[in-house]
């Protein structure tokens, strides 16, 4: 295993990344050592991207206080996710701030030729627009702009940590402004890496996935925005022809869509776009553990980096209608069931139960889970954490096109029948509920924990993969 470098862009590649946050962290296994987050979007004030910087953030403050060295059961968290490359998770896109476009590209100082040349290619509405949003659904103008990436420090510090067998996937929509025309331009600019970048022939002939997210959603009629959503098909259609016949650099392209689209407010950025999860946005994400999961053999490239065997691939449901495990193919459900279901448990737990029920416990005692603990900062974090995954799960399951595997808000004393379409399975023993989660908590901390009070933060979160492990196994019948 290696590094994956997993290039966000737009709005679209940040609630991607989000869903894939909230994989990992249930321990949804990826065959990659660490992944390295880069977002790409001009609106550093966009809600949907500042909401996933955030999510980052948290996930390495979380896993910096847990140890994986091979010997412990837990592996929520296991996977590494490292913003030491990039700090700011950004890739900044300057000199758009408070200026229109005729300005960027100094409109009023070309030569007459030129200026009519450049009201040819560009509307007056696009020479006039604000870029300090995005590209408000225009690629023409995000072409022009998004290609001083190559020249972005960060993106050359990117560029020269690549190292061999690493591998790059880019996530994109094609519908909009940014990301269609930020996918061509960025995969350019890797295959044709500055050679003065240190290991700039690694970065060009590196395996490369992509995901191309087609429209799914809509924005209602706003007179006032910028944004047409009714415009995104035949956007859709000319962006997929321009890549037929000129994108051929990825090894693996993955196309997704849904016909189903929920209308959100049309907000042309800033922080009040902030759209809910989406399946199809965890559906991109699963797309990156499958590149991930392909054999180094099948993508190969030839002496000029152009991939030898191009794949490209699709999703299904098995029929047309909201989702739950049962909906999904067994190879997906391998995949998430388990580890989606184990967070749940934990994250409602957390919510509903710690601060009343823990203190009398032996689980609490036998490991000094004290109120120190449960005043602790990432005590803290880590509630909150699971705080956030359980609003991304409403979030997916009151979409349009429905992802909802749990009954989020089941009552207490039905909570083993939290999972949709699964009835729990009778277990010999006289607690039931909580009172049985509390049982194999105890269960597991006499059994498999180190008393260690240096180890408390690691202990806490062991304890609990064990225990949610073992419950979904015996009530839910999930292996």
């Amino acid at each position: 295993m290696a590094k994956l470098y997993v290039f966000g862009i737009g709005g679209t590649g940040a609630r991607v990344i989000r869903s894939l946050t909230m994989l990992l962290a249930s321990g949804v296994k990826i065959d990659a050592d660490e992944i390295i987050p880069v977002i790409i979007d001009p609106d550093r004030a966009n809600g949907d991207t500042t909401r996933t910087v955030e999510l980052l953030k948290s996930y390495v403050k979380i896993r910096t206080d847990l140890k994986f060295d091979g010997g412990k059961a837990n592996r929520f968290f296991e996977t590494k996710i490292n913003l030491d490359i990039n700090p700011s998770v950004f890739l900044p896109i300057e000199d758009t701030q408070d200026k229109r476009f005729d300005e960027y590209i100094g409109y009023n100082g070309l030569s007459k030729s030129n200026r009519a040349l450049a009201s040819m290619l560009f509307s007056k509405k696009n020479l006039n627009a604000d870029m300090q949003v995005g590209f408000k659904g225009n690629p023409n103008i995000g072409s022009v702009v998004l290609n001083q990436i190559q020249s972005s420090q960060i993106f050359r510090n990117v560029i020269s940590s690549i190292q061999q067998n690493d591998r790059i996937f880019i996530i994109s929509s094609i519908f909009g402004g940014t990301g269609a025309s930020g996918f061509p331009l960025l995969i350019k600019n890797i295959r044709q890496a500055d050679q003065h970048i240190n290991n700039y022939a690694i970065a060009r002939s590196a395996s490369i996935g992509a995901i191309t997210v087609l429209p799914y959603f809509g924005l209602k009629d706003d007179p006032d925005s910028a944004i047409d959503s009714s415009s995104f098909i035949s956007k859709t259609k000319a962006a997929l022809s321009y890549y037929e016949r000129n994108l051929n650099e990825a090894n693996v392209l993955y196309y997704i869509a849904d016909k189903v689209k929920k209308q959100f407010d049309n907000y042309d950025g800033g922080e009040k776009q902030e759209n809910d999860a989406h399946i199809v946005e965890v559906i991109s994400a699963l797309a990156i553990l499958d590149f991930m999961s392909i054999d180094g053999q099948y993508l190969q490239n030839d002496a000029n980096n152009n991939p030898i065997n191009p794949a490209y691939k699709e999703f299904g449901i098995k029929e047309d209608a909201d989702v739950d495990f049962s909906k999904l193919g067994d190879v997906t459900n391998a995949i998430i069931k388990k580890p989606l279901t184990q967070m749940v448990l934990f994250s409602k737990f957390l919510k509903e139960k710690f601060s009343s029920s823990y203190k009398g416990q032996p689980w609490a005692k036998d490991l000094n889970f004290d109120d120190n603990f449960s005043h602790s900062p990432f005590y803290n974090e880590i509630k909150e954490f699971g705080n956030g995954y359980l609003i991304w799960l409403k979030e997916l399951a009151l979409n349009e096109r429905k992802f909802e595997p749990f009954e989020i808000t089941i009552p207490e004393n039905e909570l083993f029948s939290l999972v949709q379409n699964i009835e729990p399975a009778w277990v010999a023993c006289l607690d039931s509920n909580y009172d049985l989660f509390n049982n194999r908590l105890n269960k597991c901390a006499k059994s498999h924990i180190a008393h260690s009070d240096s180890d408390k933060n690691n202990n806490f979160v062991q304890l609990f993969y064990e225990a949610t492990k073992i419950l979904v196994e015996e009530k839910l019948r999930m292996n």
